[in-house]
């Protein structure tokens, strides 16, 4: 458990109680999964804006829950916001991919979804 991702921050935002952890594990994986696909084929596309809008959207909740990739996230979302037409951001995708499925599969195994 919380290997891949930290619930410190997810339990001191609900005050410990355990339903809304549940509701935000879940909602983790509702959203972020989507969010995360949309980010790969915007850019395997080169669709700048659409990776900005992607990764801006993962933000709030991969910070939540502690994945430790925001820095590279970031990285993915500035490429889209200034059009960085010269610069190979798949390295950096391939991180923040990798830890948001590590992380989608040991919070629906930990949380039995």
């Amino acid at each position: 458990m919380e290997q891949h991702y930290k619930l410190f921050r997810v339990k001191e935002l609900a005050d410990n109680d355990a339903d809304f952890i549940q509701t935000l594990a879940e909602t983790f994986l509702e959203e972020v999964f989507v969010d995360a696909e949309r980010l790969k084929v915007a850019v395997a596309e080169k669709n700048y804006q659409e990776a900005y809008q992607a990764a801006h959207k993962m933000k709030p909740t991969v910070d939540l829950f502690e994945l430790g990739i925001l820095d590279d996230l970031i990285e993915v979302q500035d490429w889209g916001k200034f059009t960085k037409t010269d610069v190979d951001i798949s390295d950096k995708l391939n991180i923040v991919i990798t830890a948001v499925d590590n992380a989608l599969a040991e919070i629906k195994s930990d949380f039995n979804l």
